[in-house]
């Protein structure tokens, strides 16, 4: 399925540039029969991202509460959680803050001038420091989840998990509906994405349509500099993965590669999970850390996924022509970095991310058409670097507890190896000093 969507969606990118391109050349731009064709593009288009909005907040609330209510409450468990998620909120940081530095130094939404009016795109939030903490915290959860605010389905996801998991057996069953409820967005969304082609088309055709094929070498530029801003954050993942792991990050470089280039075939990081659970136990982590670290990572260390959503974010006020001051970038960066958890790794999940921080922010929602006529291309670097990030967490955490073990060959068949581990909280998961499932291994490595 996701080799056809993506002939699918590179069909629909083909389709849409040489469709755009005949309307330009043979419809007159003032006449009622272009303004009909740009209407029946940009529906297509439309419809997707009203598609992709619509399950925002129960995506988000579903997963981050089954994720905290899973977290348990074992001191050891705790003690590695914690480590984890202080990993991953400066792994996050980091990713932000190098996309926005990246993309205002090579501003590649610059001159792009898509003409949009003052009606539809409204004034750029100007929020305080104070009013952007008031705004955080929820006087309605109803309405939070109505309006798609993100922060504050965040804020009660949170409250609600941690009571959940003082609730102990009380609490299971809403536990398991929050569970579903994140399992039946997961599946929507894979119905949704069977869209993808028909929306690339219509944007593409909209935006060759109405600025021609110049456009093309805007996306390229695109392309090529957000490459480039991803080599440098994996130089920097690698880099603070080597002051723990020292020599052995060039050991964990060469046992997920085949990981690596499954999620970037498929841009589709739960395609990479299995082999990359594998080749973690291969490399001396034991699946107990691993397979609570793992997973947590894969709905709150997205560091691929965040840069992108800072860098497009930006690319898209660019591209309207909207002056951002320091401050609202401090704010967007503040709102990615904490809408950003809680999405499961999911391919296109970051546009869910961007449509719901446009909006916060007042910038053109509609502006995401302009990324995702390529967003297939980005997502494929994007979901890379999301598995680096995650394996070098994993391994520094495993290294942090002084568990990480004796290497093994890492082309090797091991059929005996677990093929998959589940990927919400701690289900399966056993700290204590017993041998689990898949840890006989030798001594620990203490270099």
């Amino acid at each position: 399925m996701d080799r056809k969507l993506t002939l699918y969606i590179l069909a629909g990118m083909v389709l849409g540039i040489v469709v755009g391109y005949a309307v330009r050349v043979t419809v007159p731009a003032d006449s009622q029969a272009f303004e009909y064709w740009l209407r029946s593009f940009g529906t297509l288009a439309t419809i997707f991202l009203n598609l992709i909005k619509m399950l925002v907040a129960p995506l988000i609330l579903g997963t981050l509460v089954a994720g905290i209510a899973h977290m348990g409450d074992s001191s050891a468990l705790g003690r590695i959680g914690t480590r984890a998620i202080a990993w991953f909120i400066i792994a996050s940081l980091i990713s932000i803050t190098l996309g926005l530095v990246m993309v205002n130094l090579l501003q590649p939404g610059v001159g792009i001038d898509m003409a949009v009016s003052a009606q539809s795109v409204g004034e750029v939030k100007k929020l305080d420091m104070f009013e952007f903490i008031e705004h955080i915290f929820p006087k309605n959860v109803i309405a939070a989840m109505a309006e798609n605010n993100v922060l504050q389905i965040l804020v009660f996801a949170l409250f609600a998990g941690v009571g959940l998991t003082a609730l102990g057996e009380k609490g299971r069953p809403l536990v398991r509906g929050a569970e579903a409820l994140a399992e039946l967005m997961l599946q929507i969304t894979g119905y949704v994405m069977r869209l993808a082609p028909l929306a690339v088309f219509g944007a593409l055709a909209k935006v060759v349509a109405q600025n021609g094929l110049g456009i093309l070498a805007t996306y390229a530029e695109l392309l090529v500099e957000f490459y480039i801003a991803l080599v440098l954050l994996w130089v920097l993942l690698l880099a603070a993965g080597a002051i723990f792991l020292r020599r052995r990050i060039f050991q964990l470089i060469r046992y997920i590669r085949e990981p690596l280039l499954i999620a970037f075939s498929t841009a589709s990081s739960e395609a990479a999970m299995p082999k990359l659970f594998e080749q973690l136990d291969r490399f001396g982590v034991p699946r107990r850390i691993s397979g609570f670290v793992l997973p947590l990572g894969y709905s709150f260390n997205l560091d691929g996924s965040m840069m992108y959503a800072s860098f497009a974010t930006i690319f898209i006020a660019q591209a309207y022509g909207i002056e951002l001051s320091i401050g609202t970038q401090i704010l967007i960066l503040l709102t990615l970095m904490v809408s950003s958890k809680g999405i499961a790794a999911v391919p296109r999940a970051s546009l869910v991310v961007i449509t719901a921080t446009l909006a916060m922010f007042d910038l053109p929602v509609e502006g995401v058409a302009l990324v995702f006529a390529i967003d297939h291309f980005l997502d494929m670097g994007r979901t890379a670097t999301n598995v680096v990030g995650n394996a070098v967490a994993t391994s520094v955490i495993t290294k942090w507890e002084g568990m990480l073990e004796v290497p093994e060959p890492a082309d090797t068949e091991r059929p005996h190896a677990p093929a998959h581990t589940p990927h919400h909280g701690t289900r399966g998961l056993d700290l204590r000093d017993s041998d689990a499932a898949g840890d006989n291994k030798p001594a620990a490595d203490t270099a």
